[in-house]
């Protein structure tokens, strides 16, 4: 089994994988722009150490060569992802990203057939975002085949690390998306409410522009596609907020001002915070002549999630487990995927 490559280790969520990799006898070579932090875990981890940045394509060709695949963690991704996969297409080196942006996962699978010609395999969203609803969205596939639409959704109370709010605090003065027909439709943040139950009563949940908007459509072919979050009152009413105030979320001096608020805080939840949360997961298929299908995941906390599903597909791509060309993690490894973490369960309603 040839080594990986993680880019971003010094990150929260890479630096968790990293972890986990040397618990389990792993030997990736630990990678990232910023010098002190990957030599600090190199040496932490007695580890192989890169740094370098993603701006310069022939060191980004340098830093990834010999690795039998790359795991980018270091986002936001629609910004990082671009050169990552440039230069894994260059140097016949597997992608795997954890990133949930739709961006993303659409610019990746528009290059499915050259990755496919040189035999790369670019294998986004290898974490929470979006393991657990890929798989969702299969299975639900396969208990109603005649499915045309799509509703997922998640209930989670998890804090989210300084990486994920930069994701979100970019991807604010978009508003939402959802897949009518067959194509992506932005629509306005929160366009829609309803009454979810996640597995513990009914909730208020909203439409978020999560990355299955994409990669759902993908792994099913169901043409119309909505994914959901519970939210508080506060949350859902900030949200419908931002319809009018996007253009201040989009200036320069607000996002700078966030963003340095967002630096100030903790790298992410701590190790208990992670081990007392729990992820609910919703998914409804139904096909307009009144027959329906609802299935429901619970999950550990998102991060932990992400470790060990990401380290799944790595030991998938280094044996050779996987075709060249873009797929989602449900394309590449079937609906039940997310079966094999430990802590998670899956239910399904009656029909």
């Amino acid at each position: 089994m040839s080594n990986f490559l993680i880019y971003g280790a010094n990150g929260y969520t890479g630096g968790l994988i990293a972890r986990e990799s040397a618990r389990r006898g792993m030997t990736p070579i630990l990678a990232g722009r910023n010098a002190e932090g990957v030599a600090a875990l190199a040496a932490e981890l007695k580890l192989e150490q890169r740094v370098f940045a993603l701006d310069v394509a022939s060191a980004v060709e340098a830093g990834i060569r010999g690795a039998g695949a790359v795991l980018h963690c270091a986002g936001p991704f629609r910004q990082t992802s671009r050169p990552m996969a440039d230069a894994c297409i260059r140097t016949g080196v597997h992608y795997l990203d954890i990133t949930g942006e739709e961006p993303v996962f659409e610019a990746l699978a528009a290059r499915s057939a050259e990755a496919r010609a040189v035999g790369v395999a670019l294998l986004p969203g290898v974490g929470f975002d979006v393991v657990p609803t890929d798989c969702l969205a299969a299975h639900l596939k396969t208990r109603l085949p005649s499915a045309t639409h799509l509703a997922l959704g998640f209930q989670g109370a998890a804090q989210v690390s300084r990486g994920t709010a930069l994701t979100i605090l970019e991807s604010l003065p978009d508003g939402g998306i959802v897949r009518e027909n067959g194509k992506l439709r932005r629509v306005p943040a929160a366009w829609k409410t309803r009454l979810i139950d996640f597995g513990a009563g009914p909730a208020k949940a909203i439409t978020i522009p999560w990355g299955d908007v994409a990669t759902a459509f993908y792994t099913t072919g169901i043409p119309n596609i909505e994914f959901y979050m519970a939210a508080p009152w506060g949350t859902r009413v900030a949200a419908r907020a931002s319809r009018w105030f996007g253009w201040l979320l989009r200036s320069a001096m607000v996002q700078n001002w966030l963003k340095r608020r967002i630096h100030a805080r903790a790298p992410g939840p701590t190790e208990e915070q992670r081990r007392n949360n729990r992820c609910y997961l919703w998914g409804e298929a139904t096909d307009g002549t009144g027959s329906k299908a609802v299935a429901r995941l619970q999950t550990p906390d998102a991060y932990d999630v992400t470790v060990q599903t990401a380290l799944a597909v790595v030991e998938q791509v280094l044996r050779g487990d996987v075709a060249p060309g873009f797929q989602t993690p449900a394309m590449a490894f079937g609906p039940d995927f997310i079966l094999q973490i430990a802590g998670v369960t899956r239910v399904d309603e009656p029909a």
